[in-house]
């Protein structure tokens, strides 16, 4: 157990969680709502993000120049981020500039004023965010693959939104927005590095501890489905994204998702990487990648080849995944058990880091699971354990995205055929 992690939860159901990183001069602290695009109602997809963009454009107190230079006053960084399912606000100071970090991140969450003026510099500005994704290939056809993997719900759509919805947003719908989504039970204020948690949770009291407890929001049931999208387009390479679920990171299956991608496309020793680019040379990389939701999840492949090979790029990652299921060695299992110990640790040796996994595993856990136990359940996993996911996955609907010079490539029913066949 680390007893330099401390949780304390305020009679209002705010949680405050802190990690003591002794010889530290700085530290990492922010507060992560959960809410993202999965919260919004088809009307509202993008509206999370947009909410986040307006948090720095001035306050009750402060304008958007004094938010960032009380901040950058000090040496410091203030940024924010929008997920599928949080919204995280986030800072770095120096240790003595605790307070002022706090002060800045409570004033933009809690007294945020959405300028009319503002707003409308900052809908342009969202509006040019949405076009430069749609530019970026290896960026939007992920979107695409959401939306192919989750058709018609919340955990589809882009956390963009639509342009149609941007346009359309007002000052009354974002603070609509905050109303149901930022009660005190919704949010975690997080700290690593050099801090002091009494004294944090002492300034959280009085900044959060009067905020009335909102009604739960209940989300919609993610469903993956699968099936084909296939974007024609004269474009220097055909990109390619194929998707399966997978765990979700309440299941304990994801340690055996995670370790299972890094065999098949988690690195340059990987099956996919060795057959594709090494042996056969028909791309400059390609990777997978396991990632995880409250109830459901993606393991997920992509690269980008040309035009001629993109049919045979398909249709051997097929056939790898479909090998893997019968012959992952213990060898492979093992070694990417170490790669994900490894990542984990040392990505974990900053204060900003460990400020994220506190909050996220406050919001999906209601706990910070010590590290020795998420080591315990990734040694637990074992060849069979990989080869049952990858039989699972042969079995499973696929999501399939294609962007580019892609006429040639396969569809989604051949490849499904070629899974199982």
């Amino acid at each position: 157990m680390n007893n330099n992690v401390r949780v304390t939860t305020l009679d209002n159901g705010f949680r405050i969680v802190t990690e003591r990183m002794p010889g530290l001069k700085s530290a990492s602290l922010g507060v992560w709502v959960s809410a993202g695009c999965r919260n919004e109602r088809l009307q509202q997809n993008g509206i999370a993000h947009f909410l986040e963009h307006m948090a720095f454009k001035g306050t009750k107190k402060r304008n958007a120049l004094q938010i960032a230079e009380a901040i950058e006053d000090v040496g410091g960084y203030i940024n924010a981020y929008t997920s599928r399912e949080m919204t995280a606000y986030y800072v770095r100071v120096l240790e003595d500039d605790v307070p002022l970090a706090l002060d800045v991140i409570s004033d933009i969450v809690l007294n945020s004023v959405f300028d009319p003026k503002e707003l409308e510099i900052e809908r342009g500005v969202i509006l040019q965010e949405i076009g430069q994704s749609l530019d970026t290939p290896d960026d939007i056809i992920f979107d695409w693959l959401q939306d192919t993997a989750y058709p018609d719900q919340a955990m589809g759509r882009a956390i963009l939104g639509s342009t149609e919805n941007v346009r359309s947003f007002s000052r009354e719908d974002l603070q609509n927005f905050v109303t149901e989504h930022y009660g005190p039970e919704q949010m975690v204020l997080s700290a690593a590095g050099s801090v002091d948690h009494d004294a944090l949770v002492e300034e959280a009291r009085s900044l959060f501890g009067d905020l009335n407890r909102t009604p739960k929001f209940s989300n919609e049931p993610s469903k993956f489905i699968g099936g084909e999208v296939r974007v024609i387009k004269d474009l220097e390479q055909a990109h390619f994204a194929l998707s399966f679920e997978s765990a979700s990171y309440l299941d304990d299956n994801i340690y055996t998702a995670q370790i299972y991608s890094t065999a098949l496309g988690g690195g340059m020793s990987s099956r996919l990487f060795q057959e594709i680019r090494e042996k056969r040379g028909l791309c400059y990389s390609i990777y997978a990648s396991a990632g995880a939701f409250a109830d459901s999840g993606m393991m997920t492949i992509y690269s980008g080849t040309s035009s001629n090979d993109i049919s045979g790029l398909a249709n051997i990652t097929i056939d790898e995944i479909k090998r893997s299921a019968s012959d992952m060695t213990d060898e492979e299992v093992a070694r990417s058990r170490s790669q994900m110990k490894a990542g984990m640790l040392m990505g974990l040796e900053g204060a900003s880091a460990r400020c994220e996994r506190l909050a996220r595993t406050i919001l999906i856990f209601n706990r910070v699971p010590d590290l020795d136990e998420i080591v315990s359940k990734i040694d637990a996993v074992n060849a069979e354990h990989v080869k049952e996911f990858a039989q699972n996955l042969c079995n499973s609907s696929v999501a399939y995205a294609l962007y580019g010079p892609v006429k040639n490539a396969p569809d989604v029913s051949e490849l499904e055929k070629r899974l199982v066949g």
